[in-house]
């Protein structure tokens, strides 16, 4: 049998599936792993040798629904839309001339 076109005709099985986290092509059916995210591990799976890798997928590059707001709060001292009540200094309190 050769190695080249003929070979490639028998390659009809599906090794990777769509990964539920990373979303790629990148989830082994048999190994019940993603080779992109790690999934189902807890931590995403990152490694300083592929920068770029680490860029695509760093923080900042999504919609950030939530930081976006935070940041929002930040820079308006984290007021919750209700008056702020400041007790002013209560003049000190009138006491009776004690009895001889």
């Amino acid at each position: 049998m050769t190695k080249g076109t003929t070979s490639f005709g028998q390659r009809n099985h599906k090794v990777h599936m769509t990964c539920r986290r990373c979303g790629k092509r990148s989830y082994h059916i048999q190994k019940k792993r993603c080779s992109s995210c790690a999934y189902p591990d807890k931590k995403m799976r990152r490694y300083n040798w592929s920068e770029k890798s680490k860029r695509r997928r760093t923080q900042g590059v999504g919609k950030m629904k939530h930081l976006r707001q935070v940041a929002k709060k930040f820079r308006s001292g984290f007021k919750d839309g209700r008056k702020q009540f400041i007790k002013a200094a209560a003049p000190p309190a009138k006491t009776a001339p004690a009895s001889a």
